[in-house]
């Protein structure tokens, strides 16, 4: 099957077309879709009309996927693999998803075992907005001084979930829980590609707060300056979302966030599968951090 390539802009991302979801893929094409993937950190497939198991089949070409048993509530009912993502009632309930990525972030980058990919298919979209950005973190590193990668090559930063803005509104025993099962982790500054052997900044301003053996005061210039320089518009690409696209990135050398660039009356609601990713950083000790004085 030969597939077709369209570059969607000059940092990243691509559209591939030839392809119907609906039917199996086999593995040439799978190869194909990943090395085009490979290349452009970003791909979307449009004008899909396909079912949740479709979805996940899809997934699965790529590596296992996460069943979402920490988010129970927002997984798909009957396709645990779907995670929904969405401002609309979720068993009728407001969702928590509603307001997730409004800062850029890389999938789970909190964990010992950041995702992979991540894979959002389009069900409802508001008529303004609702969109995506990406950013390429290549890109990003490769614009560093040959002085400032020098530096950051072995430095470690601490992600942790507790300080992410939307969960800042929970109560103190509801962000201990989290922490219990979310431990902080320190993770690799510059993050090498497992796939690519290439280079990538592997911080956010959501998720990343200090460098490990800094405290928090001592790290935030530099770390303003690594988020700056990570989303310069050069290096970025915003997805319009319509609805049947289908959109995979790669978490580990791609940024991403959902801006409030929609009404709130507006539904917005995807289908997300999460590929699982290979072990990276390690689980870091809140007795070990650093802080500065009140």
């Amino acid at each position: 099957m030969a597939l077709g390539v369209r570059k969607l802009s000059f940092a990243l991302g691509a559209e591939i077309t030839g392809l119907d979801l609906r039917r199996p893929m086999d593995a040439a094409a799978a190869a194909e879709v990943r090395r085009i993937w490979l290349d452009n950190l970003v791909v979307v497939i449009r004008d899909q009309d396909i079912t949740p198991q479709q979805q996940v089949a899809f997934g699965r070409h790529f590596g296992p996927l996460d069943d979402h048993k920490s988010l129970p509530f927002y997984r798909l009912e009957g396709v645990p693999e779907i995670f929904l993502i969405t401002n609309k009632l979720v068993n009728g309930k407001p969702s928590e998803t509603k307001d997730t990525g409004r800062l850029w972030h890389s999938d789970h980058s909190f964990t010992t075992h950041p995702t992979m990919a991540s894979a959002l298919y389009c069900k409802e979209i508001p008529e303004v907005g609702g969109n995506t950005l990406f950013t390429n973190m290549y890109s990003a590193y490769d614009s560093l001084s040959d002085g400032l990668k020098k530096l950051l090559d072995g430095l470690e930063a601490v992600h942790d979930i507790r300080d992410y803005a939307p969960f800042r509104s929970r109560n103190a025993e509801q962000r201990a829980e989290m922490h219990r099962i979310n431990p902080a982790v320190a993770q690799p500054v510059v993050r090498v590609h497992g796939e690519t052997g290439r280079k990538a900044l592997y911080v956010s301003e959501a998720l990343t707060f200090r460098f490990v053996g800094m405290t928090e005061e001592e790290s935030a210039g530099l770390l303003k300056f690594l988020w700056r320089r990570s989303v310069q518009p050069e290096f970025t690409y915003r997805h319009e979302w319509r609805p049947g696209d289908l959109l995979m990135w790669d978490n580990r050398c791609a940024m991403h966030m959902a801006p409030a660039d929609y009404a709130p009356g507006q539904p917005r609601l995807m289908h997300r599968i999460t590929i699982l990713g290979t072990p990276c950083g390690r689980l870091y000790s809140e007795q070990s951090t650093v802080r500065a004085a009140a």
